[in-house]
């Protein structure tokens, strides 16, 4: 049977702005108690990340319990039904460590055919992007479009940092020749925002490497029903391990800078795993 999309985005929009305002006003009311690394001593995760991921687990398993669902914090449910659901719980944990604006819960709808529904919640703005596929992307409600910058060199282009430091020294030696080329470079903090930023025309571009596949998810698909092209940084398809996401004016000359500044710097971009 084909996923009522409507159905998707109404589950996932109710159960993204009920945990980012758990979060929200539980570390406003009572602070951090807990907080841990994982993949890297900057790989941060808090009791916050893992309430907000149970809190939207079991309301998905309460209307779908035939769904899979995976998430960040370690959620990997099998299900029999065509539809699969990707979790950030807390994406920008940094952020939100810190205290600072910059992080979103992210849910994903996805089918054998892609993704089908994607919705961000930004608790501190409180701002909902969502789209279905074919359907147009939405800022609270309201229809929104990519810039129509055409030039690279007038455009603001958002990106973001791996946690493993060499990784992170290749990136930062890219910005470093990438900044005089372009009008300015924001560091948000967090990929799922970034893109909705990129499809309400807030930036112009945006790329990231080594990320998650629900970091991705929702906010690409946002991004393209907004009007973007995404796709990776070598000809390919947008993909946790590259992604760019762009107006359509500016996307293949982005990435052909990209390409020629990793050539003239020898960075070499892995391909997808």
């Amino acid at each position: 049977m084909t996923p009522d999309l409507r159905e998707l985005v109404e589950l996932a929009t109710s159960l993204a702005v009920e945990a980012g305002r758990m979060v929200r006003e539980g570390r406003a009311e009572r602070g951090i108690a807990e907080a841990n690394t994982k993949s890297s001593a900057t790989d941060m995760v808090t009791e916050f990340d893992r309430a907000s991921e149970a809190l939207i687990v079991g309301g998905l398993l309460r209307e779908r319990p035939h769904d899979s669902i995976i998430g960040e914090e370690g959620t990997n449910t099998d299900g029999s039904s065509q539809v699969s659901w990707l979790i950030d719980p807390i994406d920008g944990t940094t952020n939100f460590l810190y205290g600072l604006p910059g992080y979103a819960v992210s849910i994903a709808a996805l089918t054998g055919e892609g993704t089908q529904v994607g919705v961000v919640y930004v608790p501190s703005a409180d701002e909902l992007f969502s789209a279905t596929l074919g359907g147009g992307a939405r800022l609270n409600g309201l229809p929104i479009a990519c810039s129509t910058t055409g030039d690279l060199a007038l455009a603001l282009v958002a990106t973001g940092f791996s946690y493993d430091r060499e990784r992170r020294s290749a990136q930062a030696r890219r910005v470093s020749a990438l900044v005089p080329r372009v009008r300015d470079i924001r560091r948000f903090g967090a990929a799922a925002p970034d893109l909705c930023y990129v499809a309400a025309g807030r930036v112009d571009v945006y790329f990231e490497q080594w990320l998650g596949p629900w970091d991705l998810a929702a906010g690409e698909l946002i991004a393209r029903e907004a009007g973007c092209i995404t796709g990776d940084l070598r000809g390919g398809v947008a993909h946790h391990t590259a992604v760019l996401a762009a107006n359509p004016t500016l996307f293949h000359p982005m990435r052909q800078m990209i390409s020629e500044i990793d050539a003239e710097l020898g960075i070499e971009t892995d391909r997808p795993d």
